[in-house]
Formats: C-alpha cells, structure tokens, sequence
C-alpha cells in the first residue's frame, strides 16, 4: 500500500490520508471543494463541484493517473436540487461516464455543498 499525498489538494481535516493506491488501483477520500492554495471554498455549486473535481485530479495526477482512468465515484450533494448543476460541471471532467453513486446528505464538512471520491485503475 502507498499513501498519496500531495500539495495541490486540500490536507486532511482528519485521520485519514488524500488517498491510497492497493495493487494497481487508486482510492481518494471524498474531496470538498477547499483550494489548497488559499483554503477558502469557493460560492455556488458549479465553482464548488469545479474544485472539488480539481482536487480529485490533483490527487489522481499524484498516483500517476486521470480522470480518464476513474471507473468509480461516489458523490455526496447538500441538497439534490444541485444535481443539474453538478452534473454539468462533473461531466467536463469525468468524460468516461464512470460508475456513479450520488446521494444527497445532511451535511458536508465546512458547510460545504458537494464531496467527491473516485477509484481509478494505475
């Protein structure tokens, strides 16, 4: 197992790592929508849904992979009425349709209105 890390995505708020990669796949944590260069999050859904993919790539990018590479993700909204907005956003960058589960929550760290988590083959 091999830890991912890297400075173009946010630092865990917790006991948890960016990412991991196991026998040839990648695994990231969920990822709000926090820039690691200034730490603010970004107003609206379509900027939040924009950083947090960013922040996937980022970690992605770190592995040694992309999004091209991703066969599942897990997305966690605020409120499903974003669903349209994210999913405009999220298609821009997840252009292989990978598998998907999105699923709306009672809260997101920070107040923040989406999540994203991906698996990626190496």
């Amino acid at each position: 197992m091999k830890v991912l890390e890297t400075k173009n995505a946010p630092g865990a708020i917790g006991p948890y790592s960016q990412g991991f990669e196991v026998n040839g796949f990648i695994y990231t944590s969920g990822q709000i929508p926090v820039d690691p260069a200034t730490g603010e999050v970004p107003a609206g859904i379509a900027a939040q849904a924009e950083q947090s993919c960013k922040n996937v790539g980022a970690i992605l990018e770190a592995a040694g992979a992309g999004f091209g590479k991703v066969f599942k993700t897990t997305c966690f909204l605020a409120d499903m009425g974003d669903f349209a907005a994210f999913n405009e956003v999220y298609a821009k960058f997840f252009t292989s349709k990978p598998a998907r589960s999105c699923v709306a929550v009672k809260d997101l760290p920070k107040g923040v209105l989406c999540e994203i988590e991906a698996i990626a083959a190496k």
